[in-house]
């Protein structure tokens, strides 16, 4: 009987890991592109990067949340890193745009929220900076703040989300496997007409091409014609923009965080791969949708001090010909990423009774069989 007990414990605590496992379309024997995924196939495997979430979830009508991104551990003010942010399609309100553009650094965490939340945001992490040890003297903040519109599904009007909520999921931040689906930023999210939220992936390049590794963060919430491995799934479900109820119209937050060694000019060139991700899954940049790529470079040699008594800067970065491979983990990675959002996505129920299913996970794996896709 002592035995049977444990063997029934153990099942408890297996069973509960084994399904969330199959929450990840590679799970489910879909493997995109032809590079390797880290060990946690997570933007995360990129080193001393760090993801957390701030869940909100009140009553029917407030479903919304707040996903940190901090490429390192340590003061990212004073030690600031290569970025750049490409503009995929511009309806949106992502806060600290023009100085990264004009300086090529980032200097702040990176955060997702709502749309009606970015003031908030900017508020935190101008807080969250200014108390930070050595920062006594700073006066003026760059922060960067991506947002999607969850206001189908959530009371966006009420603008629930706090400061204390972004610092918490900026304090909650952690290396190691990410949640995804309705987490976070990603909360009150669509996606393709189905539950979408927050989904990640990355690629490791081969020795011979550096070794290096590209790790991606989306925070989906557009619309399009779903194709899972180039099998038009939107298509043959009949779920497509066209037959939405609501506006199909969105937005794409997407972050990419490599530590191969580039500068600013090159992130942008690595952050416009990611909007070729995004088309490979059959979005289509609508004209409602703010899709940004945030793309930095976490590379320990390329990090660049607030104060320095040197006027030169010397960064380490990859010669032009030595892109192509990372620009391929990018898509990849990209591609992956927003489909984990979705194959992590549930049936929820938001404001005013508005219900967005999730994936018919089922239904997608019979597609891709019959297509050949798996076995």
């Amino acid at each position: 009987m002592g035995k049977l007990i444990q063997r029934y414990c153990l099942l408890f605590y297996i069973f509960p890991a084994v399904m969330l496992a199959q929450n990840r379309l590679r799970d489910h024997g879909v493997e995109i592109g032809v590079l390797q995924p880290g060990q946690f196939n997570a933007i995360t495997d990129v080193p001393g990067v760090q993801v957390g979430h701030t869940t909100i979830i009140q009553g029917s009508d407030i479903k919304t949340g707040v996903t940190s991104i901090l490429p390192h551990s340590g003061n990212i003010f004073q030690e600031k890193v290569p970025a750049a942010i490409y503009v995929g399609n511009g309806f949106g309100k992502l806060a600290g745009y023009t100085q990264v553009k004009e300086l090529g650094n980032l200097e702040t965490p990176i955060i997702l929220t709502n749309t009606l939340s970015v003031p908030t945001a900017v508020n935190a992490l101008i807080s969250y900076t200014l108390n930070q040890p050595e920062n006594e003297n700073v006066r003026s903040v760059n922060a960067v703040v991506g947002e999607t519109n969850d206001g189908y599904l959530n009371d966006i009007r009420g603008r629930h989300i706090t400061e204390e909520h972004v610092l918490e999921a900026i304090n909650n931040a952690e290396t190691g496997p990410v949640k995804e689906g309705s987490v976070g930023a990603g909360t009150g999210t669509i996606c393709f007409g189905f539950k979408g939220g927050i989904g990640t992936s990355s690629r490791v390049l081969p020795k011979k091409s550096g070794g290096y590794t590209v790790g991606v963060l989306v925070q989906t919430n557009f619309g399009g014609v779903m194709q899972v491995a180039g099998v038009e799934v939107g298509k043959k479900l009949g779920h497509y923009s066209n037959s939405f109820k609501y506006s199909p119209d969105g937005s794409c937050m997407m972050v990419v965080l490599t530590d191969a060694p580039l500068d600013s000019r090159n992130l942008e060139r690595l952050a416009k791969r990611a909007m070729l991700g995004l088309s490979r899954t059959g979005g289509i940049a609508s004209n409602g949708s703010g899709d940004y790529v945030i793309a930095v470079s976490t590379a320990e040699a390329c990090r660049i001090p607030y104060e320095s008594d040197n006027p030169i800067q010397n960064i380490p970065s990859l010669r032009n010909e030595a892109m192509t491979s990372l620009f391929l983990a990018t898509i990849e990675a990209t591609e992956e990423a927003i489909l984990n959002s979705l194959f992590a996505g549930e049936t929820i129920v938001g404001r005013d009774g508005h219900k967005i299913e999730a994936l018919p996970k089922e239904k997608v794996m019979e597609m891709l069989r019959e297509a050949g896709k798996i076995d």
